[in-house]
């Protein structure tokens, strides 16, 4: 078919019009090659008067496109391609449906709405994001997208082209373009630079320094840029680059009627009252020349003032600092002086400026320069001759003329200076630049009423850019042909070649500009001329004809005049030099940077962001020979725009043409004239006409198909084969090949075929309308015949029916009598007979009974006599057994007691044999063995008074030397007469005070001599001593003035370091705070456990039922055991139940002081680890300090002094442990008290003596004036505080080996004889009084001496002696407590034996050595007295090794002594200066020391608490191993006890006697064990934590975690935490908790993409946090526990803070996998929900454009994954499946598929709103059928109560609206119906909305607008066009206790938790 048949009645045409471009009619005939037409025009009205339409030539008006075509995404989806479609399509677009973009094949034709528009949200990015750019409406997003993703794919470089005219909005697309970048590409890392953050920084910036209102446009951009934004292999921003072109420099000093500057001077004079901007003297914008031009000040709706806060913003987010901002602004501000500088003309044609110009002040102010300098060359100019320099005054035109060069120069320069500043931010990133996407916002074509230089570059560079842009367009129809192999001819397209050689060719425009400009009396009517001999036959060139200065050039767009005035100067640009030199000179360094010229190597360019160079005006040519090259501006350009080009054609290029609408800046307003010249101009329509010149329509075989198979008949139809069926179809419809083309995947149609197949389609359903209409017609008239006659027949049935039916009732009626008659009959007869059957049967009835009666009361009588008789012979029998019972028992009796006595004789026979006797005894001798020990304390405290005295001897020596002791001789001779030893030390150190005697007097007489020799010296010293007493005032005056001047300096500074130090000591103490809490807790524990133990250790027998003691087995030292201690009674268990547990393990030994019960002691108390971090053995215990008593000491006081437990002597332990400690307090107390003293801070516990205290304020006043020795006092304590270590570690190794012998078996045979306990407590207390009278004495010799306390060595002595006299003191004190204590017990002995005699004897005390008992203890304790005088044997020795130790301590000190002070006289000779440093430096050394001490202490008690837990677990495994032991015999046979058997043979023998009976010689009672019940905790090992953790959550797997009990992690966690209540450890729960998030967090981490991993958690911390809520023990959550539950509640910990954390943990994982089930659902919402079809052939395809853009190709590169609504079904399926295995809670259930419903909805509408293909009714339908079968697997699921329906609502809605009716009677019912839509949305819809057939009528626009009006009324609580994908609904964890009880969960072995233990 032909174009021409196409113009037939009816058809629509487009006819030109002078006013609307084009208008529509339509033929009232047909066309048969006539001359006119008769046509029809159409009108919102209705039809016009007829017209006509001359054809001329041959040429038709263009033919309409169908209605269904109207409004199309794609131009090129239009049948016909013309203009008018074009223009037509975009005014509906525009107008009706307010969509601004459209594509035009690869252009994105955008038209400024000049209106805010909610399109550009951040919800639009992200539906854009990753999709392909022909599914989506048209947007500036999806052609970001497309570059992006290009770039991503393909890793080429992209370029995005924006151009139009002014207005037209290409700023604000670039702008939405870079900030898609920065949103998809931005940087994940937390870089500092954050390059698309600057990237977008930088457009405010650049709009206030290179944007200006026009008359077209408020924000105009008056340069061109590209900017380069650079991308990493991870398609992130790493840097960008910005290029600028032509910058318009006239407008600084010149602006049209209505126009304005550039906006940043109208920012700065709008911020003038800002204090900071005082110095630039800047006013009103009206009171300067360069802003006053266009008599347009401000603009609507814009605040200067804001933008210009906004630009410095910007400057600092790009990292110009304020100092260089200000800078700029003071250079802006000097142009705006510069402007109002008055040039007046002066009497020799010259120019001058008036001396009292304030504008030239200001203007030289601001820049730095000198003003008489620049007054004189603004007016002058410098001309070089060869032989002399002329200085030429200037007009006051040409001085203006160059003051305005000037000023262009000046802004010129600091615009580039910006912009490279700018890329110098932007280029600094850390990663390699991979590709870049480059966006080019360049200026449109341009033609104005004069047109000067500025439009015709812009016009050149227009014309370039539609080259390439022709060029690629062509290539793109060519490559598509090529790929679908198909059949093509080369396409006649517009070459705008020549007219670019024109201007760039040689000897073009540009290059006879260039050359006039050389010239020095060129001018611009001199190069017209040349244009015009040289171009004037061109046919893009044509002279004016009225003019001789101007030219006209044809352009591809249109021909445009250019005047040729300024011409040439502007391309010159030039500057007088000597203006130049100035500003060079400037003391700014800025400016001056402005105008040097960069040092470039030869060979290379400088790089600058404009590509301009400034050219300089010399004043004479310059010498022959020399060549300059000046490159002018239009060189400059041409060779910026090549590159530009160079990098365009390097890239692929996406295109958006700005299409300005009106010019009156309306809202949605169109004017067809506008819109016309800018398509020309901008390319679009040569697009269409390209297109249209090819194969403009194409479709797919499937597509084609789908629309077009109504035409096709069953047998053309081959499904197997589309393109055969399609082949098929066209060959019958389209006769002509050519209209045709089939390729490799489309079917290619040229211009019009489409709307003819159309026609033909719609003609073809017109006629099946009209079939079926016919058929319907024919089926109602028949229905409505077989309705009569239905009729007619059922009332003949009915009229015969009553006539039977009345026949029948007469029949019944009949037979109804009869049978009544003979059943009443039947009846009488049959009652008469059952009468006379009553009243036989009631006769025999009463004979039988009487009868049977009789015989009852025979047979009873009977029975009663036979049981009377049975009861009197057992009676009878009973009484004859009990009577021969009796006699037997008593023979029986007689027996027993016969061979009880023999027995009993046996028994004491063996009683009193020997063997038996040291059975018993055993016992007694390890009490007489405590008894010795005991006595060898006292022997200790003897040995260490001996050693005290030594000491005084030695002091006493010392004051002999001296001379300074007068009595000292009577106080040694005393001690000398009771002391052997010491005397004969005095009489030694006598012998060397007499030789000291002569020394001395030998010095005497020397000293006599020397005498003499010193006053002379004296005498010249003195004089000399004036003299410096003068100049030390001096000095000292100099030196006061300089400490005042210094004072608050080291005030200040010692502050500071004071309260960094103070902050350090906070943290310190707390730190030490804390260690002392967990100390005290674990010594609790441990006392708990020392407890226990000696409750087993010490049980008197009166607990054992089965142990008695008989009075022979009694002696002091067992009682003395028996007696409960006071420790005994506290831990003393309450109930019998523990009793009998505690009787279970005390039954292990029974004997006193047995080897197995010495061992248990000493592991007991042997192991412990106290204070001095030292392994004491049992004799040496210590109890640990109180910490509330160091608290208010020095930290190195509480680390010297000793524990106030020993001081005190507050030793809670047996008498025999308290004496230990008495006698190991000695020796610690003295080690303690010489640390003191060598750390010179405290001198002893007793207060010091009023003369002591007297000089000890002598010596402060001392110390102040010399502060610096102080630090020499640290270092000394430092270094003793090292030996003093040293030494210890070597006292404790001797002490080591010493006990290590002491261990040894002592041998029992000794040859000294074995006091009694009595006489050896006689003895001691009178030693004690003998030395408590001596120490008397000395004291009071001493006290009386004055000289003791002199200074000098002897005051050394005495502090030491006092030191040690009170020490011994003390000592003394002690010794007598503890002899009070002995007495005390010995009366406590003496007070039992007489009880145990008045109770067991009767009161005959002879009794209680019946059996020789006494005698017995007496000879043991002989044997014992031996084994102790080894003892102390080997004790003395040790003390002479201590005394040579202390011996070596004392000469140390001495030395150290000595050194001190060297050190302290080195230190008096400082300057005050250093000593103002010294005093610093010793106040921080000071503190530092201070916080080693504290650092010590706390290390000490750090290594307690480690020793302790580790003898806290050697004692609780001894505890379970013997209970295992008890367990494992209980189930063993009876054996006899030996004293040989181990544990296990006690224990069986235990377990077999019975408590209730008596006990033999050999046995012991059995304990029975009940069933062990398990408390629902587990026990672990605080070192096996880490296994714990990593076996339970790192190494678990979800698919092992499934097979278990769901929550079983939870859960043994729990029975952990409860175990840790239990034990009171709040470390260990507090370790376990912290750890245990943070595993589950690294977890989740690890697995975050994995489902059954994060539900895995979120179940598990939900049911650890539910847990934790119902044993806590609140009330709130106790309701539904059982009695057992409530019993395990915590009983020490409130983990609420906890419960809060994991809450938050649980909402974190929580929210982790809602976006990963999203991501897994994300792709198939879309296919699922829009896409899919279930309702199959309900909608056919419209055609469609999209042609050479890669969308069409995108899914080819990728794999064919096609989703549908069943993958949807299933992803839903398995997230449930996953949620059960794992026992989520429902609840929480709920409110996931909650959320992930609301994403569905959000994704689908979202994705909805942006598709117009998807908008019409029959995807409204299966939307619906699609949503319904997500509603119908809630409820399968028994989720529709949760919420999740409601969330489908908007979406549901959205699908109705596209199916409701559109009439303006519905639009109640549509606004009713769209409750949960936003106006927005639902206008959007209705716009999209496109008819897929003819039938199918547009929505009209009045029923949009009623509909806006009827919803403005009601409450909006937003108007957002999509939904946030990314909102999340708040999650709850409602509480949801569990019923399982935690005793009966058992720990499977898959988890590997072995070392995990059931409690």
């Amino acid at each position: 078919m032909t174009t021409a048949e196409l113009y037939t009645k009816g058809a629509r045409v487009w006819i030109p019009d002078a006013e609307n471009v084009w208008r529509g009619a339509e033929l009232l005939e047909d066309y048969k090659k006539q001359d006119t037409i008769r046509i029809q025009y159409e009108d919102k009205e209705g039809y016009m008067v007829d017209s006509k339409f001359h054809v001329k030539d041959g040429k038709l008006p263009p033919l309409r496109n169908p209605e269904i075509l109207i409004g199309e995404n794609d131009l090129t989806s239009l049948s016909y391609l013309h203009e008018p479609a074009v223009l037509y399509n975009l005014k509906v677009r525009f107008c009706e449906r307010n969509g601004i973009y459209t594509y035009c094949g690869i252009v994105l034709v955008a038209i400024n709405p000049y209106e805010q528009l909610p399109i550009y949200g951040n919800e639009t990015i992200q539906a854009y994001s990753g999709q392909d750019m022909g599914t989506m409406e048209p947007h500036i997003f999806a052609v970001a997208e497309e570059a992006y993703k290009r770039m991503s794919r393909f890793d080429a470089n992209q370029s995005i082209i924006v151009s139009g005219e002014s207005g037209a909005g290409k700023t604000v697309s670039a702008k939405y373009a870079m900030r898609y970048f920065a949103t998809v590409g931005g940087s994940q890392d937390n870089e500092e630079t954050q390059v698309e953050k600057k990237v977008l920084a930088s457009n405010p910036i650049m709009e206030s320094i290179g944007n200006a209102k026009t008359t077209r446009n408020d924000n105009s951009s008056r340069f061109g840029k590209y900017i380069a934004i650079g991308f990493n292999k991870y398609n992130q921003i790493t840097s960008a680059h910005m290029r600028t072109y032509l910058l318009e420099k006239s407008r600084v000093v010149f602006q049209a009627d209505q126009e304005r500057n550039y906006h940043i001077f109208y920012q700065l004079c709008a911020s003038a009252s800002l204090p900071e901007f005082e110095k630039f003297h800047l006013s009103h914008q009206d009171d300067f020349d360069y802003t006053s031009h266009g008599s347009c000040p401000d603009i609507d709706g814009i605040d200067d003032a804001q933008d210009l806060f906004i630009t410095r913003d910007a400057f600092s987010t790009l990292g110009i600092n304020e100092k260089q901002q200000m800078m700029i602004f003071q250079i802006l501000s000097a142009i705006l002086h510069f402007g109002n500088i008055e040039i007046t003309a002066d009497d020799n044609e010259g120019s001058s400026i008036q001396s009292g110009d304030k504008s030239l002040g200001v203007m030289c102010e601001l820049l730095g320069i000198d003003t008489e300098q620049m007054r004189k060359w603004i007016c002058n100019r410098k001309i070089i001759t060869v032989g002399e320099v002329l200085v030429k005054p200037l007009t006051p035109t040409e001085a203006s003329f160059g003051r305005d060069a000037l000023a262009k120069a000046i802004y010129s320069h600091l615009f580039t200076w910006i912009v490279e500043e700018i890329n110098k931010v932007l280029s600094v990133s850390s990663t390699k630049q991979n590709k870049f996407i480059g966006v080019l916002d360049i200026y449109g074509f341009e033609t104005f009423e004069r047109n000067s230089f500025e439009q015709f570059c812009i016009n050149y560079a227009n014309e370039k850019l539609q080259q390439q842009f022709t060029l690629h367009v062509f290539k793109l129809e060519q490559e598509e042909y090529v790929r679908e192999a198909i059949e093509w001819s080369f396409i006649d397209f517009y070459d705008n070649q020549p007219c670019i050689d024109l201007i760039e060719s040689k000897l073009g425009i540009l290059d006879l500009l260039d050359e006039e400009c050389m010239m020095p009396s060129g001018s611009d009517e001199n190069w017209c001329r040349k244009l015009y001999t040289k171009h004037g036959k061109h046919k893009h060139f044509e002279k004016p004809r009225l003019s001789n200065i101007a030219f006209i050039i044809y352009h591809f767009a249109d021909h445009v005049e250019y005047q040729s005035d300024g011409f040439l100067e502007k391309n010159r640009d030039t500057v007088i030099e000597e203006q130049l030199n100035i500003l060079k000179a400037s003391q700014f360094e800025l400016v001056a940077d402005l105008f040097q010229e960069p040092s470039v190597p030869d060979g290379k360019r400088p790089r600058s962001s404009t590509a301009k160079k400034l050219t300089v005006r010399p004043g004479t040519q310059p010498p022959k020979g020399q060549k300059q090259h000046k490159a002018t501006v239009g060189s400059q350009f041409r060779m910026s725009l090549t590159k530009l080009m160079e990098t365009l054609n390097a890239t692929n290029p996406h295109y958006i043409r700005c299409i300005k609408p009106n010019d009156d800046k309306q809202a949605f307003s169109f004017e067809p004239k506008r819109a016309v010249q800018q398509l020309r101009a901008c390319g679009v329509l040569e697009t269409i006409r390209i297109s249209a010149a090819g194969y403009p329509s194409r479709w797919t075989y499937n597509e084609f198909y789908q629309r077009y198979r109504v035409l096709a008949t069953r047998k053309e139809i081959k499904k197997k084969d589309m393109r055969k069926t399609c082949e098929n179809i066209l060959q019958k419809l389209i006769q002509d090949p050519d209209k045709f083309q089939f390729g490799k995947t489309k079917i290619f149609f040229r211009a019009g075929q489409v709307a003819y197949l159309e026609k033909l389609r719609s003609d073809k359903l017109r006629a099946c309308g009209v079939m079926i209409q016919k058929t319907v017609r024919m089926w109602l008239c028949r229905r409505k015949y077989q309705k009569i006659r239905k009729s007619v027949l059922l009332v003949q049935i009915y009229g015969r029916g009553l006539l039977a039916r009345r026949k029948g009732l007469f029949l019944r009626q009949t037979a109804a009598a009869t049978k009544i008659q003979k059943t009443w009959r039947g009846h009488s007869k049959r009652k008469d007979y059952l009468r006379m059957c009553k009243a036989a049967l009631t006769i025999q009835a009463f004979t039988r009974g009487m009868f049977g009666r009789k015989y009852y009361n025979h047979v009873l009588q009977d029975t009663k006599s036979t049981i009377i008789q049975s009861c009197v012979r057992g009676w009878l029998a009973r009484i004859r057994y009990r009577r021969v019972r009796r006699g037997i028992i008593l023979l029986q009796s007689h027996c027993r007691r016969r061979k009880a006595k023999k027995l009993l004789k046996l028994l004491k026979i063996e009683a009193k044999s020997v063997e038996h006797i040291k059975h018993v005894n055993k016992g007694l001798e390890n009490k007489i063995i405590e008894l010795q020990q005991k006595l060898d304390g006292k022997n200790k405290e003897i040995g260490v008074l001996r050693e005290d005295q030594v000491k005084l001897n030695n002091l006493r020596n010392e004051m002999e030397k001296l001379e300074k002791f007068r009595n000292s001789e009577a106080i040694i001779k005393a001690s000398s007469n009771k002391i052997v030893d010491l005397e004969q030390i005095i009489v030694a150190l006598r012998a060397e005070v007499e030789k000291e005697r002569g020394e001395k007097l030998d010095l005497v007489t020397e000293k006599e001599k020397m005498k003499g020799e010193l006053e002379q010296v004296i005498a010249a010293l003195t004089e000399e001593k004036l003299s410096l007493v003068k100049e030390l005032n001096l000095a000292n005056e100099t030196i006061e003035q300089q400490e005042e001047s210094n004072k608050a300096i080291i005030a200040e500074k010692l502050e500071e370091a004071n309260k960094e130090l103070l902050e350090e000591l906070n943290e310190n103490r707390d730190h030490h705070q804390r260690t002392l809490k967990e100390y005290d807790r674990l010594q609790q524990r441990f006392e708990n456990l020392q407890g226990e133990l000696r409750i087993q250790d010490f049980i008197s027998p009166i607990h054992h039922p089965g142990h008695s003691r008989t009075a022979s087995t009694v002696s002091v030292a067992s009682l003395e055991s028996d007696r409960p201690t006071e420790d005994e009674t506290e831990f003393k268990p309450e109930n019998n139940e523990q009793n009998r547990q505690l009787s279970n393990l005390q039954g292990l030994d029974q004997g006193y002081g047995t080897g197995r019960k010495k061992e248990r002691r000493q592991g007991m108390l042997g192991d412990v680890v106290w204070q001095e971090g030292q392994h004491l053995p049992a004799d040496h215990m210590k109890t640990p300090p109180d910490v509330s008593e160091n608290e208010t000491r020095s930290p190195v006081e509480r680390a010297a002094s000793p524990p106030r437990a020993l001081e005190n002597g507050d030793v809670h332990h047996s008498p025999t442990h308290q004496n230990a400690g008495n006698r190991s307090s000695s020796p610690h107390k003295e080690e303690v008290e010489k640390t003191r003293r060598k750390s010179g801070l405290v001198r002893g516990d007793k207060p010091i003596k009023k003369k002591r205290l007297k000089k000890i304020s002598k010596g402060t006043s001392e110390e102040k004036k010399d502060v610096s020795k102080l630090d020499l006092a640290l270092l000394i304590k430092l270094q003793n505080r090292v030996k003093d270590l040293e030494k210890e570690k070597s006292r404790l190794q001797g002490e080591l080996e010493r006990n290590t012998v002491d261990d040894r078996p002592r041998s029992r045979a000794s040859t000294l004889d074995d006091p009694r306990i009595t006489i050896k407590m006689q003895e001691l207390e009178v030693d004690n009084s003998k030395l408590r009278e001596e120490l008397n004495r000395l004291r009071t010799a001493v006290a009386e001496d004055p000289a003791f306390f002199d200074d000098g060595e002897g005051s050394k002595a005495a502090r030491e002696f006092m030191d040690q006299f009170e020490a011994l003191q003390d000592e003394l004190e002690r010794r007598r407590e503890e002899c009070i204590q002995l007495r005390g017990i010995l009366a406590n002995r003496s007070l039992e034996t007489g009880m145990v005699v008045r109770e067991n004897y009767e009161g005959d005390s002879d009794r209680l050595n019946e059996d020789q008992e006494l005698a017995l203890a007496y000879s043991t304790q002989k044997q014992i007295l031996r084994m102790q005088e080894d003892q102390m044997d080997k004790m003395q020795k040790n003390f002479h090794i201590k005394e040579r130790e202390l011996r070596e301590q004392i000469e140390e000190l001495k030395v150290d002594n000595e050194r001190q002070q060297k050190l302290i006289g080195q230190n008096l000779t400082l300057t005050p200066e250093a000593r103002i440093e010294a005093t610093m430096q010793h106040e921080i050394t000071r503190l530092t020391s201070e916080n080693l001490d504290l650092r010590e202490t706390i290390d000490k008690e750090e290594q307690q608490i480690t020793k302790l837990k580790k003898a806290l677990k050697i004692y609780a495994k001894k505890l379970k191993s013997m209970e295992e032991i008890a367990t494992r015999m209980s189930k063993k046979p009876t054996a006899k006890f030996t004293p040989g058997s181990d544990k296990s043979d006690i224990l069986a023998e235990l377990e077999q006697l019975d408590i209730s009976r008596s006990v033999s010689g050999d046995g012991l009672p059995m304990v029975k064990h009940r069933d062990r019940e398990y408390m629902g905790m587990l026990e672990y090992k605080s070192e096996d934590e880490a296994r714990l953790i990593r076996n339970l959550i790192l190494d678990l797997k979800p698919k092992v975690a499934s097979g278990m009990l769901p929550g079983l992690p939870a859960y043994i966690l729990l029975m952990c935490i409860r175990h840790t209540d239990y034990s009171n450890d709040d470390e260990k729960v507090r370790s376990l908790l912290t750890n245990t998030i943070r595993a589950v967090k690294k977890v989740v981490k690890r697995g975050i993409d994995d489902i059954e991993t994060v539900s895995l958690w979120l179940a598990n911390i939900c049911r650890l946090l539910h847990s934790l809520k119902q044993y806590s023990g609140e009330k709130a959550f106790k309701s539904e526990n059982t009695p057992k539950q409530n019993e395990q509640c915590l009983r020490n910990f409130d983990l609420s803070e906890y419960r809060q954390i994991l809450s938050d943990q649980a909402v974190w994982i929580y929210q982790h996998l809602v976006k990963t089930l999203q991501s897994e659902l994300h792709p198939t919402v879309v296919p699922g929900i829009l896409e899919h079809e279930a309702i199959a052939g309900l909608s056919a395809g419209k055609p469609t454009g999209m042609r050479g853009r890669s969308s069409s190709n995108a899914r080819d590169l990728e794999e064919d994954h096609t989703y549908s609504l069943e993958h949807m079904m299933k992803s839903l399926n398995h997230f449930v499946k996953i949620f059960h295995v794992h026992a989520i809670d429902p609840e929480l259930s709920k409110q996931i598929f909650k959320q992930l419903h609301y994403y569905i909805c959000a994704q689908a509408l979202n994705n909805l709103l942006l598709r117009k293909d998807m908008c019409h009714w029959s995807k409204g339908m299966q939307i619906r059928y699609n949503i319904s079968h997500l509603e119908q697997w809630l409820r399968d699921h028994k989720l529709q109560d949760c919420g999740a329906t409601a969330m489908l609502e908007p979406l549901v809605q959205a699908s109705q609206l596209l199916q409701a009716r559109k009439t303006e009677a519905d639009v109640d019912s549509v606004c009713e119906m769209c409750s949960k839509l936003t106006l927005a949305q639902i206008v959007k819809i209705l716009n999209l909305y496109t008819p897929v057939n003819e039938f199918e009528e547009r929505v009209p626009i009045t029923f949009i607008r009623k509909i806006q009006e009827k919803l403005k009324s009601r409450p909006v609580e937003s108007n957002d066009l999509l939904m946030d994908t990314k909102k999340v609904y708040s999650v709850t964890f409602p509480f949801n206790p569990s019923s399982l009880a935690l005793e009966t969960i058992v720990v499977p072995e898959c988890l590997a938790l072995g070392f995990v233990n059931r409690v």
